[in-house]
């Protein structure tokens, strides 16, 4: 359940997943206090009304191109403190690095990952407390992509997978939670995973995320 009753803006032009979401949200406690179809919509109305939280479809009418993108930056630049979760159909790297570098509280998720109800509001949980959150398929995808001179080889098997968790926002704490393993355990992974990948060590979640979305986008 939203402990504080956060106050939550829906853009999405698929009304069913428009409403869906809007139900699933009001029955865990959040303020639903706008929903719109279009991109003019929600900018008409989101200043005016700064909620905790704003979910945005990244496509959206007229071209359904990068309406959502365009609204997220606008509204973290007009209101820096509001919470902002880009929905997308398919993962496209680029959009995901260059919206979590926007700062704190960003979120990047398929549209799939809401049928996980549980993980998808503990998600939004974790983006409206400061965290980004990435979407695990963007991450995997990324993992993947290394073949020839693999960056990630000096990596054990469970420091991939650390590294998978940590792109997804969690902290040192959740990745324990997640493995089953000690919090010193993890601490001492992610320092091995920042000192082999070259990363400097940053206490900011947002900043650490970036700095590993960056590394695997760029190698």
């Amino acid at each position: 359940m939203a402990e504080s009753g956060a106050r939550v803006v829906l853009a999405e032009d698929d009304v069913l997943l428009r409403e869906g979401l809007a139900s699933l949200l009001a029955g865990a406690g959040f303020d639903i206090v706008g929903r719109y179809g279009t991109h003019t919509e929600l900018m008409a109305h989101v200043l005016r009304l700064r909620p905790d939280l704003v979910i945005v479809d990244i496509r959206m009418p007229p071209t359904h191109t990068t309406e959502g993108l365009d609204a997220a930056r606008t509204i973290r630049q007009e209101l820096p403190d509001t919470a902002i979760l880009v929905l997308s159909g398919h993962v496209q790297v680029e959009q995901a690095t260059e919206l979590l570098s926007g700062g704190q509280r960003m979120g990047y998720l398929l549209k799939d990952r809401v049928s996980d109800v549980e993980d998808f509001l503990s998600t939004l949980d974790r983006i409206i407390k400061g965290a980004s959150v990435v979407d695990p398929a963007l991450v995997q995808e990324l993992l993947a992509a290394h073949r020839v001179g693999d960056p990630l080889q000096p990596l054990s098997s469970r420091e991939r997978e650390v590294l998978g968790l940590m792109a997804e926002g969690l902290s040192n704490a959740g990745i324990a939670h997640r493995l089953w393993l000690a919090e010193g355990t993890i601490e001492k992974h992610v320092r091995g995973i920042l000192t082999k990948l070259g990363i400097a060590e940053a206490a900011e979640s947002h900043r650490r995320v970036l700095a590993v979305l960056t590394f695997l986008g760029n190698n």
